[in-house]
């Protein structure tokens, strides 16, 4: 026999449910409007982001008094970023901190801490668009951290086809096509597979040339990936006269136009390799110029996703130990720094690497950039990192800090 319930009990459970509908809607205006997130969380990554390169740099751009973008940031940290294993980090182990919030051993991508969560995906859960950028390849160690589940960062043609089965972000954009192609097609694919027609057949927007990337429509949400160079893109020099890829500050602009029709916001991650790969060959100019690049990229994504952005720029690693030397006078710029200054000492020297900047003279072969260990390349240096950020939660960048902290700054802010 089933018991009648009483009009009180009934009332008790109706007050009760009134109360529990309250206070989820409470908690729903709490999440939404009180603690509102950002629309746009966007991370910039860049070897050689150093005080020892950012001041010949900032000199290269404007002399002693002039400020980049960069250094307008509220917030400032010097982060630590040693590997698992080795005092200094190789450019895998620098950029699994900021994909996995775990360190990593050199020579690898998988972190060292198991069931570390992507950035990516957790960006995806809480219902953001997500977008990674590069102006070297895609498939580099530095981009391949934030997609591709394999420990080997040198298995290119496996990480290109991780990228497009994971599909971790919904926009992909930079270097590296010929990880996608066969041989016959001009890439290096041994399978034979072309990565990119497959992708077409399965709905992927794919794009080979900048006007391409400026045609794709922006109200829709289709998958995309766009590869504007068998290898790295160009430096920035070589784009002054006109190169037919778009430059950082193009990707940045274009990505965040794709990524921001998403009403719960976007997560945007963007490397800037290519100073790492100039400075690995002993460029002096070439390096600055990358940071100028990266400067103006920042600059772009201040202006186009708004002033309540989370915006961090951080440096992953530093190559090749450049200096600025001498006394150039406060007003110098340019190729005012460059050369051998007036002490008749090399304006930029290196700590290794090839030297690019010699010369033949009078008493044989005399470089421009020397290096205190000649090497067919520059390698790593013990060196700690710049970071900066506006946006909720990067106030804790301040002080000496651990690289992984970016990692858990963007987590609260996704």
């Amino acid at each position: 026999m089933i018991c009648p319930v009483s009009k009180t009990t009934r009332n008790r459970l109706l007050a009760l449910a009134c109360l529990l509908a309250f206070l989820a809607l409470g908690a729903l205006f709490y999440v939404n409007w009180v603690v509102q997130r950002p629309f746009a969380v966007i991370l910039f990554l860049a070897d050689n982001l150093t005080v020892s390169s950012l001041t010949p740099a900032r000199h290269y751009a404007g002399g002693a008094d002039h400020r980049l973008e960069i250094e307008k940031f509220p917030h400032l940290a010097v982060l630590s970023s040693h590997a698992n294993d080795f005092a200094v980090a190789d450019s895998a182990s620098a950029a699994v901190p900021f994909a996995r919030g775990s360190k990593a051993n050199n020579g690898s991508l998988a972190p060292a801490r198991p069931g570390a969560p992507w950035l990516l995906e957790l960006a995806r859960k809480s219902g953001r668009a997500t977008g990674l950028v590069s102006n070297a390849s895609i498939t580099d160690a530095a981009a391949a951290a934030f997609y591709a589940d394999t420990p080997d960062p040198l298995d290119y043609p496996l990480i290109a086809r991780q990228l497009l089965e994971s599909f971790r972000a919904d926009v992909f954009l930079g270097g590296g096509a010929a990880d996608f192609l066969p041989v016959a097609s001009g890439g290096r694919r041994t399978d034979e597979r072309d990565l990119l027609s497959e992708a077409v057949k399965s709905g992927v927007d794919v794009v080979r040339s900048e006007p391409e990337l400026e045609a794709l429509p922006s109200w829709r949400a289709p998958k995309t990936v766009g590869l504007f160079s068998m290898g790295n893109l160009h430096f920035a020099d070589e784009l002054i006269g006109g190169a037919g890829q778009p430059d950082l500050a193009s990707l940045v602009r274009q990505a965040i136009r794709l990524l921001q029709y998403n009403p719960r916001g976007y997560l945007l991650v963007v490397d800037a390799g290519l100073a790492g790969k100039s400075a690995a060959q002993n460029e002096g100019e070439r390096t600055l110029r990358e940071i100028l690049a990266l400067d103006q990229a920042v600059a772009d994504a201040l202006r186009y996703a708004g002033k309540d952005a989370l915006v961090v720029v951080a440096g992953k690693r530093s190559v090749g130990g450049l200096r600025l030397n001498g006394f150039p006078f406060r007003n110098d710029k340019g190729a005012a720094i460059l050369g051998i200054n007036p002490q008749g000492v090399p304006s930029i020297t290196w700590s290794t690497g090839p030297e690019s900047g010699t010369h033949t003279g009078t008493q044989g072969p005399v470089s421009n950039e020397p290096a205190a260990s000649r090497r067919a390349a520059g390698i790593e240096t013990a060196e700690d990192l710049l970071a900066v950020g506006q946006g909720p939660g990067t106030e804790q960048l301040s002080g000496f800090r651990d690289n992984t902290l970016v990692f858990e700054i963007l987590r609260e802010a996704l």
